[in-house]
C-alpha cells in the first residue's frame, strides 16, 4: 500500500485530547484519520 504524507490544520486542544485517547487505547493517530475517511466514503456509496 502506498502512503502519502499530509498536513492538517486542526484545533490544538482537540488534537491533544484525541492524541491522548489514541495513546491510551494503543491506536495510531493517522490510522484513525484514515478510518474516518474510509467510513465517510463508504457512507456516500
Amino acid at each position: 500500500m502506498k502512503t502519502k504524507n499530509v498536513t492538517l490544520k486542526v484545533n490544538i486542544e482537540l488534537y491533544d485530547k484525541f492524541r491522548e485517547l489514541c495513546k491510551k487505547e494503543g491506536w495510531i493517530v493517522s490510522r484513525q484519520f484514515e478510518k474516518c475517511m474510509e467510513n465517510m466514503l463508504n457512507q456516500k456509496k
